[in-house]
């Protein structure tokens, strides 16, 4: 115990004790207090070798480190192989890894961006340091031009290629004409030929006459022609297709609007000739027995509505696509007005092309007067802003009205015709005396869209005009024209498509086609949509409601046909 307490000497230096001896065998009664240290049998002891003190023992979370470590240790490579699997980022600063930062001045960037954009190339932001000059080190983009270039940005003198012509002398400023006369800054360069003549000199080219030039297709003034669809123009009496049939449950001379109507539920016929869309349809005047139509391919046909629904008589005459159509209130003859420019009358029973009419100018709109007296009279709305008035028995221009500032799309008489409305791509609509050309009424709102289509009530108080930004809105056809506010049509979609408006013959309904094919029914009083049902493929440009049948409607659309409901 003695060497026990010499080799472990307890820490404590304030414990003692008092140890009592016991006598001895000898008996010694006399007792006596010895101080001896506490005994540590598990000391403190350091396991770590003196001589790795200084080096990194750190696990790699840790954030500090304790001891200085030499440059020779910090750069030495990492211990153990790397793990191929491994995807996870030490020192992740970004969504998809780490990114380091480097110092690149805004000014020396848009430099290189510059120089990429006009020569092709720049230099590599992550090789600026280690190019040292090496061929095709350093940059990215094109590096041979780069190369040719020794590596110039926009803001350095390039090298001239070596073919640019020379310019010529500009010559003596007291010279005007003649050799060395002066040029300024308009002399050219060596081995231009702006201004010399080229090509083969006049006369050896053979220049083609005005007959030669014209397709082979286009049909010429005078020579119209027509094709009667059927085995014989006159029945067994002797009689047409103009005669109105008497054997039907419906009396086609009777006064239009004295039934009540009701709003068609499926497709009854379909016409179908034209080789493309349907531009206009309208139903022959009064009796609407026969229903006349005018289509892309330049042909105008004539159709039966009762009897065999057949194509009964086409009639080509134009060039380019028919626009509009009109007939005289007896029907005998109509107008045809085309993107060719021409304007011609026809025989609807004949078929013969009676007379032809042209401005120069396209003429999207044509309407007789309906005056009986003044049924030799007819105006067009023509594409140079003017509407143009023509007398059919001297073909000469008998008016013009001149005060719209665009396009005029629409001409609708009102008033018992003594004056008539027009509308225009200028978003307008102008109100007329006929036979003066003076603006009586001008309507210009900012809020309004250009007008292309107008169509009268039956009752001869409104006008529905069908406006593109998707809306029908009513004006009055009296003294004031003033717009209805509380009347106003909408669902349907026709913005850029100049569908044709039309109400019911008794005025309870208003129709109108869109864009998408579908038909719509709304009622007049309350403004509300009735109905509506996908009637054709393309848009629904045209729409006629029968004037005699209770719920029988004509559309047609640009998908080339025409089809009855009922």
């Amino acid at each position: 115990m003695d060497l026990l307490s010499t080799e472990y000497d307890s820490s404590s230096d304030e414990d003692s004790t008092k140890i009592s001896t016991k006598r001895t065998g000898l008996g010694s009664a006399n007792s006596q207090l010895v101080k001896r240290p506490k005994i540590d049998l598990a000391p403190k002891v350091s396991l770590e070798d003196p001589r790795l003190s200084n080096s990194i023992l750190i696990k790699p979370t840790d954030t500090q480190i304790n001891v200085n470590i030499p440059y020779d240790d910090m750069m030495k490579p990492v211990a153990g192989p790397a793990n191929p699997y491994s995807t996870k980022v030490m020192n992740q600063n970004v969504l998809t890894g780490h990114v380091e930062e480097q110092v690149y001045s805004e000014a020396s960037f848009k430099t290189q961006q510059r120089t990429f954009t006009s020569f092709g190339y720049a230099l590599d932001p992550s090789l600026i340091t280690s190019a040292d000059g090496v061929v095709g080190k350093g940059y990215v983009g094109d590096v041979e031009k780069a190369i040719a270039m020794n590596g110039a940005t926009i803001y350095d003198p390039t090298p001239k290629p070596a073919n640019i012509p020379k310019r010529l002398p500009k010559g003596d400023s007291a010279i005007l004409e003649g050799e060395n006369a002066y040029q300024g800054p308009w002399v050219g360069y060596e081995g231009e030929n702006i201004g010399n003549p080229v090509g083969p000199p006049e006369g050896a080219i053979s220049t083609k006459t005005e007959t030669e030039t014209k397709s082979k297709k286009e049909i010429e003034s005078g020579m119209e022609r027509t094709i009667f669809h059927g085995k014989s123009e006159y029945d067994y009496q002797g009689r047409t297709y103009m005669h109105v049939p008497m054997d039907l449950d419906v009396n086609l001379l009777g006064e239009a609007g004295t039934q009540e109507c009701f709003i068609p539920k499926r497709c009854i016929h379909t016409w179908s000739g034209h080789n493309k869309g349907v531009t206009a349809i309208r139903f022959f005047p009064r009796s609407a027995h026969l229903i006349l139509s005018s289509s892309m391919d330049t042909k105008v046909k004539i159709w039966d509505v009762y009897d065999d629904r057949r194509c009964l008589r086409t009639y080509i005459g134009h060039n380019k696509a028919v626009r509009d159509i009109t007939f005289t209130n007896d029907g005998k003859r109509f107008l045809t007005a085309s993107y060719d420019k021409y304007i011609k009358l026809w025989d609807t029973e004949t078929g013969q092309c009676i007379k032809s009419f042209t401005t120069g100018k396209i003429p999207y709109v044509v309407k007789f007067n309906p005056d009986e007296d003044k049924q030799h009279i007819f105006l067009a709305g023509c594409s140079d802003k003017k509407i143009v008035q023509f007398d059919v028995n001297t073909g000469e221009v008998t008016q013009e009205y001149d005060q719209h500032l665009g396009a005029v799309n629409t001409i609708t008489f009102v008033d018992e015709n003594r004056r008539f409305v027009t509308t225009s791509d200028d978003k307008t609509l102008r109100a007329w005396e006929f036979d003066i050309p003076v603006v009586i009424k001008y309507i210009a709102e900012p809020h309004m869209h250009s007008m292309p289509a107008v169509t009268l009530h039956p009752n001869k108080k409104w006008l529905a005009c069908q406006s593109l930004d998707n809306q029908i809105v009513i004006y009055g056809a009296k003294d004031r024209f003033r717009i209805h506010r509380k009347k106003r049509f909408t669902g349907h979609l026709i913005a850029g498509y100049a569908c044709q408006v039309n109400f019911s013959p008794d005025g309870r309904f208003i129709m109108s086609g869109d864009s998408e094919g579908n038909i719509w029914f709304w009622d007049w009083k309350s403004c509300k949509m009735l109905k509506k049902f996908k009637a054709h493929d393309n848009v629904v440009i045209g729409c006629e409601w029968h004037p005699h049948e209770t719920s029988k409607v004509a559309t047609c659309s640009w998908d080339g046909l025409i089809k009855l409901w009922d």
